[in-house]
């Protein structure tokens, strides 16, 4: 039967090599897929209505902060009766669940390494089309990030057993924290208060940049604090290749919100860099954290500076350190939560 399946040949190659599952005393087979590709199990005709359709247009968003348009995932989808083993190994799954009977209102359910590992799987069970609609489009953030956390998860792990040990040993140095960031950041910088590291490679420029100051008011986690501050800190830090020039925020692409990373209260921030009186330019994401036990702020940030280049992967890639950063008063670093669907129901 034919599947309608809307997913490229190289990703549907699968060599089956065996892995370990968490802490499962099985094998199970690796996942098969690329990052941020999501595999959709929906009746084809409930695909094409509001419902379907409210779904699709929450994971066809584009990614906030990226200079060009670039969507949150490649999205495939194929019908219950064709969801066959080989489908049932790819590493992110929504399964569209619409029982009259079974339901009395819509939520979410999450399991993880079920076929395959690493896999994540998130059933969305509503009694109806209208209820699924509705509960989708309240809960859009909830569905990007849980798969956008899931991925960078599987990043941090790959962190864990490979980073950089001499960033990691500069972090503790400088700031008394650490952080793993990619081996690929090779050259660095120190200033006061600051650590900037990056590959300096032709493709795809990666940076990490690392900064504290004093914490002296709430006004830290705004907006336009944290522009003034970032502004102040890249322009003695950052210059340009001439006189004149150095790195600026693009304070009409700056977004930001409350987050949580290790239980604490943290602002994320995304927008666009670029060089004064120059043509470079690029996005970057920050993490800005208070160190309750020196009360002074940590700025941890990414950046990428990769004209003509589609950015999303390699952003996400990066931001996932952020994550592992751990202040003095923090026992571990860890993967982040995906609470929030066990949490969200009407």
């Amino acid at each position: 039967m034919k599947k309608y399946l809307l997913y490229l040949g190289v990703s549907f190659i699968t060599v089956i090599l065996l892995s370990c599952s968490g802490n499962k005393n099985v094998l199970t087979p690796a996942s098969s897929g690329r990052p941020y590709e999501l595999l959709v199990v929906v009746d084809h005709a409930l695909w094409e209505r509001p419902a379907g359709r409210a779904l699709y247009n929450v994971l066809d968003t584009d990614v906030p902060g990226l200079p060009q348009s670039e969507r949150s995932f490649k999205i495939m989808y194929t019908s219950p009766s064709d969801y066959d083993s080989t489908l049932k190994l790819i590493r992110n799954i929504i399964i569209v669940d619409i029982q009259k009977d079974v339901y009395t209102q819509a939520k979410f359910k999450y399991s993880k390494d079920v076929y395959a590992s690493p896999q994540m799987i998130l059933t969305i069970q509503a009694p109806t089309e209208v209820e699924f609609e509705k509960f989708v489009n309240e809960n859009k953030s909830v569905i990007i990030d849980f798969f956008t956390r899931a991925e960078m998860n599987r990043q941090i792990v790959s962190l864990e057993k490979k980073h950089s040990d001499y960033i990691s040993a500069r972090v503790d140095s400088l700031f008394g924290c650490d952080i793993w960031i990619p081996a690929e950041l090779v050259s660095s910088k120190t200033g006061k208060d600051f650590f900037w590291a990056a590959t300096n490679t032709a493709t795809a420029d990666q940076n990490f940049v690392i900064y504290s100051y004093p914490y002296t008011e709430k006004a830290t986690f705004t907006k336009k604090y944290f522009i003034h501050k970032r502004d102040s800190v890249m322009k003695i830090n950052i210059p340009g290749a001439r006189e004149g020039m150095y790195m600026m925020t693009d304070s009409s692409m700056v977004s930001v919100r409350a987050i949580g990373v290790h239980g604490d209260y943290t602002l994320e921030v995304r927008g666009l860099w670029r060089v004064k009186g120059d043509f470079m330019g690029g996005p970057f994401v920050s993490h800005v954290r208070l160190d309750k036990t020196n009360q002074r702020i940590i700025v941890a940030e990414i950046f990428v500076y990769s004209p003509d280049k589609m950015k999303r992967n390699l952003v996400r890639m990066l931001e996932a350190s952020l994550y592992t950063l751990k202040l003095p008063d923090e026992n571990k670093q860890g993967e982040i939560p995906l609470d929030d669907v066990s949490k969200t129901q009407r």
